[in-house]
């Protein structure tokens, strides 16, 4: 689902950039406002998860692969609007550093992956646990919000593919950038994900929370309590876990559907569309490798990486907010 360089025009890219600062925008005052400074690094932890489970690549039939995002995890946890700013910030270290998901494009996928995915996720899971504090309630709710709202960031995407053959076409009608129109984009992105991919966000998604609801309390926002220390040993021991278990993502041959390189691309359509002769930016360690280092090493550190940068990114982030805000419990992630 991250959208590679020139696969969306540059006016497609800049109308998704424009709509996401304001959105940015709000999303820290939101933070500011609803997360206490003392659980900051708490999200930090939360957004690894995204980072880490979007590594786990799966395959299905027919070549393509998907992966979980973890997104309506964040947001049950710590509130949509908080999620919008974890998922995007491992987005951002993806893309910046790993080359996973264009530069320009960062716009669509953070719309599609930390706004869309989280927001109806959460807004199903709400639905769907209503009033109850039960735990089975709310593992069955979260999966159904983060089914549902991982099928609707695949759908933005399919349209978001889908139009540029519509928009966007040279002299002789070939398409400039991506060139599936939305007959071919919307069926190859939803049917992975209806069938495959959405299961695999359900599993990581309850998984993970059932894991620390039950393990470390006050991890979230619905207690007051924040753990510490020795309490979030489980959650660094998680952690370690699926770093360890990150180079089973590379089981997985062939490339997520729209995110062929040129060449592949060609083959498949029988020609390069011109827009992809565009931009392109060089990742310092491109596909999570690192050097001539093995490609499970370079996974692992890269891994390893992108947990430290998240964590430190919002240790900088509970250091630069307000020392506390008034705790209201779930009502406050509004």
């Amino acid at each position: 689902m991250h959208i590679p360089e020139n696969y969306l025009s540059p006016s497609t890219c800049g109308v998704f950039g424009a709509v996401m600062v304001p959105i940015w925008g709000f999303a820290i005052k939101k933070v500011r406002e609803t997360v206490p400074r003392e659980k900051m690094p708490l999200l930090g932890i939360a957004a690894a998860f995204c980072f880490l489970s979007m590594m786990f690549n799966i395959p299905i039939p027919g070549g393509s692969t998907g992966h979980a995002v973890c997104a309506t995890l964040v947001a049950v946890l710590f509130g949509p609007w908080a999620a919008t700013i974890a998922v995007s910030i491992a987005l951002i270290i993806q893309a910046v550093l790993f080359g996973d998901g264009g530069i320009l494009a960062l716009g669509a996928n953070c719309f599609n992956m930390a706004v869309v995915m989280p927001f109806v996720g959460y807004g199903v899971y709400s639905l769907v646990r209503g009033g109850s504090s039960d735990l089975k309630r709310e593992l069955v709710a979260a999966g159904i919000g983060a089914y549902v709202g991982i099928n609707c960031a695949a759908l933005c995407a399919a349209l978001e593919f889908g139009i540029q053959p519509i928009l966007f076409t040279d002299a002789a009608g070939a398409a400039l950038y991506c060139p599936y129109p939305l007959s071919v984009s919307v069926p190859a992105m939803l049917i992975g994900h209806l069938a495959v991919w959405g299961p695999v966000e359900v599993i990581f998604t309850a998984g993970i929370l059932a894991f620390l609801r039950r393990t470390v309390p006050g991890f979230g926002l619905e207690d007051a309590a924040t753990p510490s220390g020795r309490a979030l040993a489980p959650a660094f021991a998680l952690i370690a876990a699926l770093v360890v278990l990150t180079p089973l993502g590379l089981i997985a041959t062939g490339d997520a559907w729209g995110e062929w390189g040129a060449e592949d691309l060609a083959d498949l359509v029988g020609y390069t569309p011109a827009g992809f002769e565009g931009w392109e930016w060089a990742a310092a360690m491109p596909d999570y490798s690192i050097g001539a280092m093995p490609e499970a090493v370079g996974y692992i550190l890269s891994a390893i990486i992108g947990v430290a940068l998240l964590v430190i990114a919002f240790r900088l982030f509970a250091f630069a907010s307000k020392p506390t805000v008034d705790f209201d419990g779930p009502s406050s992630r509004a």
